[in-house]
């Protein structure tokens, strides 16, 4: 009789874990939800002319996520940010009143002979009897410029470029051989004042003269900072300027030149606010355990008149996110929902450096050790102009699936072979690869924080790239159909198999 009991009993705990544990539902029917008809209806709208574009922190981008939001509502989906759709992020805007470079007396003319660094530049007039020429301004380990030279307080002139004889330990904005490394450089030593000599003078505009950046604080300011041209570097070194840059391309010393330099910079800055719009669909017994679905809804707005629609980019991976969640949002009704928890989210500021990403993964709403991958889509509705083999119009670059987990990978291409058979293409996982395409969307930020990822990208970089013609209707839509339906997939495998991915490789480094 014991015997008996204890057998009904060790039954019913298997009866009870037997519930618990869903049945595998066929994802087929909800995958055929995404269709190209929907695609084409939903990118109409948000790659509309009344989006405006969808820059960060204006108008546009406002419409935009109050629309992806209603959507998201539509689709039953819950509020991602503690009972809001819309997750807020500070952006700061600045506004050019006046700047000057007058050398020896004589005004620069603004754009046609110098430009201002109006994102690192604070409000100063500044007044200096000297200038000390430091080379490129180049300094690491094995190289500097400033060599034994004190230029505290001092306006430093600084070349464009790299010497001859200099091989960078480095590369990317954070080099010591690049502008931004250079600025930092300066900062280090302590100058006052940099100026650069630049390329391209005369310049079409003012870079900045009403920039964003979400960085309004620093620990130490930088000097204020002019891109000149040659002429008025020329200006400045007098009858020294031609053995100057004759010598600059070795390692040279320091130069003092007694020059009287006027700098004069003045701007407004305004606290703005952007959102990312975030909906999740709540998991069954792994619930505690998350997916993240993501794209960037943002686009480059309006110049004048002109809008730049952003169909591709990434107006594609946005109604991606709208239509997988809703063959997500079907299944859930049907009693089929996935194991684990799914956030879809639509950042923004994605076009000015990854903002809204970078915002969420230091502000996160949920435990980021507990996100079993990232799935970020990035322009998937057009066909790379540049590619010429004959599957062109059936292929997908597959982005990141050899870092941070050795599962990502087979669970992608078993996905692919077994439901959408395009050619998975890895071209960007390449560690040389000159256009740094692992690090410039926004599945970037997940992985810097350990999470596994998969980018799905058409590699459009030419043809309509960052311009106003890129538009619905040169959108393949079978091939883009066709490439959501593999995001689907490959998500539906990942929500409900057994474990989480491992994280077993380690992130490459960025630069």
């Amino acid at each position: 009789m014991k015997k008996t009991l204890l057998f009904l009993a060790f039954a019913g705990t298997l009866n009870v874990y037997a519930q618990k544990k869903p049945k595998p539902a066929n994802p087929k029917p909800y995958a055929a939800l995404i269709t190209e008809a929907d695609l084409k209806k939903q990118l109409y709208i948000i790659a509309g002319a009344e989006m405006e574009g969808r820059e960060t922190a204006t108008e546009g981008q406002r419409k935009a996520a109050t629309y992806i939001e209603g959507q998201f509502k539509a689709l039953g989906l819950i509020p991602g940010n503690n009972g809001n759709y819309q997750l807020g992020f500070p952006v700061y805007k600045d506004s050019l009143l006046g700047t000057k470079v007058v050398i020896n007396g004589k005004a620069a003319e603004l754009n046609a002979e110098f430009q201002p660094v109006t994102q690192l530049n604070i409000s100063a007039d500044q007044y200096f009897s000297e200038i000390v020429f430091v080379g490129h301004g180049i300094v690491d380990s094995s190289w500097d410029d400033y060599g034994n030279v004190d230029v505290k307080g001092k306006a430093v002139l600084i070349m464009d470029g790299v010497p001859s004889g200099f091989k960078p330990k480095s590369g990317g904005m954070m080099s010591p051989a690049g502008t931004f490394g250079k600025l930092i450089n300066a900062r280090n030593k302590g100058a006052a004042a940099v100026l650069m000599i630049g390329q391209g003078f005369p310049r079409k505009a003012t870079p900045g003269s009403s920039n964003m950046y979400t960085s309004l604080y620093r620990p130490a300011q930088y000097a204020n900072s002019y891109f000149i041209s040659e002429k008025i570097a020329e200006s400045i070194a007098g009858a020294q300027w031609g053995d100057l840059k004759k010598q600059s391309n070795e390692k040279v010393e320091p130069t003092v030149l007694k020059t009287d330099a006027e700098l004069m910079f003045s701007k407004t800055v305004s606290k703005l606010e952007s959102t990312n719009v975030l909906g999740y669909i709540e998991g069954s017994d792994k619930k505690d355990e998350w997916l993240v679905l993501s794209a960037h809804y943002d686009h480059l707005g309006k110049r004048g008149d002109v809008i730049y629609y952003g169909a591709d980019d990434d107006g594609s991976g946005t109604v991606g996110i709208l239509e997988i969640a809703k063959a997500f949002a079907k299944a859930k009704a049907d009693g089929k929902g996935p194991r684990r928890s799914i956030l879809f989210m639509t950042v923004s500021g994605e076009e000015k450096g990854l903002w809204g990403s970078e915002y969420y993964s230091e502000h996160p709403t949920l435990n980021l050790e507990k996100v079993t991958a990232n799935l970020n889509i990035d322009m998937i509705g057009r066909v790379d102009t540049e590619r010429t083999t004959a599957d062109s119009l059936n292929y997908i670059y597959v982005v990141g699936d050899d870092k941070l987990s050795t599962e990502l990978k087979p669970a992608s291409e078993a996905a692919n072979k077994k439901f959408t058979r395009l050619t998975l293409d890895y071209k960007f996982n390449d560690p040389n690869d000159k256009e740094r395409i692992y690090y410039r969307s926004d599945h970037y930020n997940f992985a810097r924080k350990g999470v596994p990822i998969i980018f799905y990208y058409d590699g459009m970089l030419k043809a309509d790239y960052h311009k106003p013609t890129d538009t619905p209707d040169k959108i393949n839509y079978p091939l883009y159909a066709k490439r959501a339906q593999l995001v689907f997939y490959t998500a539906w495998d990942m929500a409900n198999r057994d474990s989480m991915m491992k994280r077993d490789l380690t992130l490459p480094d960025s630069h």
